[in-house]
């Protein structure tokens, strides 16, 4: 017994080994310009965001809103009490709407962790979480009522105050490495142990013969497997190694952060139980479509 048991564990180091060497300079990169984005950029995307969301509501401004999005470094527990106090200040609800749900979906780090994925997948990431958020702008719009309740949320809290800009940096990667490492060192142990138990025709079977149910498969498993951005790279980049179809792929991508469980709770400060299940519904009914249009398209 005690020989077959070191004899799986080797193989589990082995194949850990494999995922690590393949994605770690993907997710060194990614904090590296993730922090440097959050020291020294996030204020002025935070006034872009300001000056267009004030003005306009308009596709254009919804288009720039979920550029900035995308952009901001900021966790959802940051942006929303940021998002609070842009609405005081005359922001739009829609173009608030964009900012928000693109900027759950992706921000600069997770791009560059999705590039170790290859360049189909990050463009797929981009684009489809790109328009997911034009499009939450654009309904939240056409609801013509206040969607969001900021009543209740508390002052969003700058740890980046240090006077030393070197020193305030190295502080910003140290707190996005102890938030994310657990996660990325978790997926990459997962991910081996899927490689070494799952069959990769199991995997092929599930997620890519069939456009329909495969999508439904990721879309659904996104909701419980999904932690942490970092985290889930080396599961995704071995199911698609192992015939997982693009689709399948963009609909996990989609409901995995959307429905992560510390940002619905945070999400759930602001939206009533009735705009709470319409975010669910709409995020559902998105990333199943845009999986199987990928599907049909790629």
């Amino acid at each position: 017994m005690s020989e077959i048991l070191y004899r799986e564990f080797i193989y589990i180091a082995y194949y850990c080994e494999i995922q690590f060497n393949q994605i770690i300079g993907y997710y060194l990169f990614g904090i590296a310009v993730g922090s440097l984005i959050s020291v020294f950029l996030k204020k002025k995307i935070l006034s872009a965001m300001e000056v267009i969301g004030r003005y306009s509501d308009k596709l254009p401004a919804l288009i720039l809103a979920s550029v900035l999005g995308i952009a901001s470094p900021l966790c959802m527990y940051g942006t929303i009490p940021i998002a609070s106090v842009l609405a005081k200040g005359g922001i739009r609800q829609p173009a608030l709407a964009a900012f928000m749900m693109s900027s759950i979906l992706l921000n600069p780090q997770l791009i560059i962790y999705s590039a170790a994925l290859g360049r189909t997948a990050l463009i797929v990431r981009l684009v489809s979480c790109f328009i997911c958020g034009i499009t939450a702008g654009f309904l939240v719009k056409i609801w013509n009522q206040n969607f969001f309740m900021f009543s209740d949320t508390t002052e969003h809290i700058n740890r980046d105050l240090h006077s030393n800009l070197f020193l305030r940096y190295l502080k910003n990667v140290g707190r996005n490495l102890k938030a994310t490492g657990p996660y990325f060192l978790a997926g990459i142990l997962l991910s081996a142990m899927f490689q070494r138990y799952v069959p990769a025709e199991y995997i092929a079977a599930l997620f890519g013969q069939n456009r329909y149910f495969g999508v439904l498969l990721a879309a659904t498993i996104g909701v419980p497997l999904y932690a942490c951005g970092g985290g889930t790279i080396p599961l995704l980049s071995l199911w698609l190694s192992e015939g997982m179809s693009m689709g399948s792929a963009a609909a996990f991508m989609l409901t995995g952060p959307a429905t992560k469980i510390t940002n619905l709770g945070a999400l759930k400060i602001i939206l009533s139980l009735h705009h709470f299940m319409l975010y669910l519904f709409f995020i559902g009914v998105f990333s199943f479509l845009t999986g199987v249009l990928i599907n049909t398209i790629i």
